[in-house]
């Protein structure tokens, strides 16, 4: 993560070095000034001018500060923006990845652990700059007594011996409170997104209990973090008050005997507060290091085995939105074919795909039907890379496809699932997501999605804010918002997977129609609709995750048992 941006960051260790430095020079100005002051008795023209020299170095430190702190929140976004990118788009380019966290969780390690991480990469520059302080002072301290720098050292020595005694209880203390707070983070999530399951079912009263019994959780953790972390801090901080006591009563004897001065004793007062501090950033730095290593484990739960160099890979931030719409274009090219050969996936010996053989020609309609738990959804996954293939090749235009999770998306390959995914945005924003409103080209989709009648009824037509997941929308109507964005693709082939399952007859008869409309439509379907079968060019017939026959419908029904039991079924 250093070397990210190394530049950035030996700029703001330099900075911040200087920053921690400087009060080395207020110090032995504020020394000089009591010496003097002793001496002459009253002002003159040398503790006027050490009076003047004072506020200089602090104005210059005060604008050194403005500069560390403008280059250290750049080097801390730059840090946690290359974080959230990768995870986000080891997610979105892997598709087979099984996330088995919450969404809590999830959250957590976008938000809390990449600003974990950030942290400790910072804090690095504040111990370097304060360990060196800690060092010069130490030196200068010396140089005037030996036993007194020493015994009023002591209590800072045993500070950091219980800061690394401290560090595992402060690490435990800290993860137990970050799970909680995803736990209450995930049942919030769950709840705005299943608020219609709960009203059915009438189990607000559960489901508060459950909230409640969850912060109260949560709650418990923080505390204890909290108490444990101020009890340190009251540590860390009347090691000062200790250290200043020492001071009084070691130097009295020698100011006595004229070999410790008043400016000496400035000094260490001047010197002691900057390295207690450095005592107790010690071992907050030694827990954060930890809270580091464990928030990225977090991160690398949500990811897939063998990924934690794509997580840390140096990748630009695309900070401009020219470099990432040239990033995300597709090559445009001329759709041919799509061919499967021998494509097998099994979630266990008996479940999933086996030796399915398939091809998909320019302007070809093929439907695979099948019946429960037969392997469509599965097939139609797996040709897209939303599962990972067991053995067999996929071919788009007979040459092979090597990665189809990134090959097969539009303009080659639009998708609609059998389950709509919305957004908490407007009609509109859920069909386009990102495309530019072309006019036409959007009512063309609303029209081949029959979603044009609906858009006239609501109140605020095509902007209608749908809630989360479409919540306000039934679901036919979600249904064919997903449809109409599938169309809004513009795409060579467009895969469904049972989309009018939802759908009243007479929708469902307009769905088709529509969409049999345009002309030298491609599509690889999944379903039982005897409309869809009546118009296929080619049927696959599945059962058991393997193909049971395939052809046009009339020789399937003379020919195939499997196709006419599930016709019979549909009848």
């Amino acid at each position: 993560m250093i070397m990210y941006r190394p530049w950035y960051y030996l700029l703001n260790c330099f900075l911040w070095i200087t920053i921690h430095m400087f009060p080395l020079i207020p110090g032995l100005i504020t020394k000089r000034f009591f010496e003097v002051l002793e001496k002459s008795g009253g002002l003159n023209s040398e503790i006027l001018s050490l009076m003047a020299l004072i506020l200089v170095v602090a104005l210059t430190r005060s604008i050194i500060i403005a500069m560390g702190g403008r280059v250290d929140a750049n080097h801390r976004f730059s840090m946690s923006g290359l974080l959230r990118r990768n995870l986000l788009e080891c997610i979105i380019n892997n598709p087979l990845i099984e996330n088995k966290t919450s969404l809590g969780e999830s959250m957590n390690c976008f938000r809390d652990d990449i600003e974990e991480i950030e942290t400790v990469i910072s804090f690095t520059l504040d111990i370097i700059g304060d360990g060196l302080f800690a060092l010069g002072a130490l030196i200068i301290l010396l140089t005037i007594n030996v036993k007194v720098t020493l015994f009023i050292f002591a209590p800072l020595v045993i500070v950091i011996l219980l800061s690394q005694k401290a560090m595992k209880y402060i690490s435990k203390y800290r993860t137990t409170a970050r799970e909680a707070t995803g736990d209450v983070s995930g049942a919030i999530g769950e709840i705005f997104t299943g608020i219609q399951a709960i009203k059915i079912s009438g189990s607000e009263k559960y489901i508060i209990n459950n909230l409640n019994n969850l912060n109260e959780k949560r709650m418990k953790y923080m505390v204890r973090d909290k108490i444990f972390v101020n009890i340190m801090d009251a540590i860390y901080e009347n090691a000062v008050t200790i250290g200043t006591g020492f001071i009084l009563l070691l130097t009295g004897k020698y100011m006595l005997e004229g070999s410790f001065s008043v400016g000496d004793f400035s000094l260490f007062l001047y010197y002691l507060p900057f390295v207690a501090d450095f005592a107790g950033f010690l071992g907050e730095i030694f827990a954060r290091y930890q809270q580091g290593g464990i928030a990225f484990k977090r991160m690398f739960k949500l990811l897939d085995e063998n990924m934690e160099k794509e997580l840390l890979a140096h990748n630009s931030l695309y900070l401009k939105g020219e470099l990432i719409e040239e990033k995300c274009k597709q090559e445009d090219i001329e759709f041919k074919s799509l061919e499967v050969k021998e494509l097998t996936y099994k979630y266990n010996e008996t479940s999933g795909i086996e030796n399915i053989n398939l091809r998909v020609n320019k302007g070809d309609f093929v439907v695979v039907t099948g019946r429960i738990g037969a392997g469509k959804t599965t097939l139609i996954k797996s040709i897209l890379g939303m599962l990972p293939v067991d053995s067999g090749k996929i071919y788009l235009n007979n040459e092979e496809v090597k990665n189809n999770s990134e090959k097969l998306t539009p303009p080659t390959v639009a998708y609609t699932s059998q389950n709509s995914n919305l957004f908490s945005d407007t009609i509109k924003n859920n069909v386009l997501l990102g495309l530019k409103d072309e006019g036409e080209k959007l009512e063309q989709a609303i029209y081949s999605a029959v979603l044009d009648r609906d858009i006239k009824n609501f109140k605020d037509g095509i902007d209608t804010l749908i809630g989360s997941k479409g919540v306000k929308l039934s679901g036919g109507q979600r249904q064919r918002v997903a449809v109409a964005r599938m169309f809004a693709r513009k795409a060579d082939l467009y895969v469904f997977d049972d989309i009018s399952s939802a759908l009243d007859i007479e929708t469902e008869i307009k769905l088709w129609d529509r969409m049999f409309e345009r002309k030298n439509i491609t599509a690889l379907v999944v379903s039982n609709r005897h409309v869809a079968l009546k118009n296929a060019d080619k049927i696959l017939v599945m059962k058991d995750g393997k193909l049971e026959g395939q052809g046009k419908l009339e020789e399937l029904l003379k020919n195939c048992e499997e196709m006419r039991q599930i016709w019979g079924l549909e009848a």
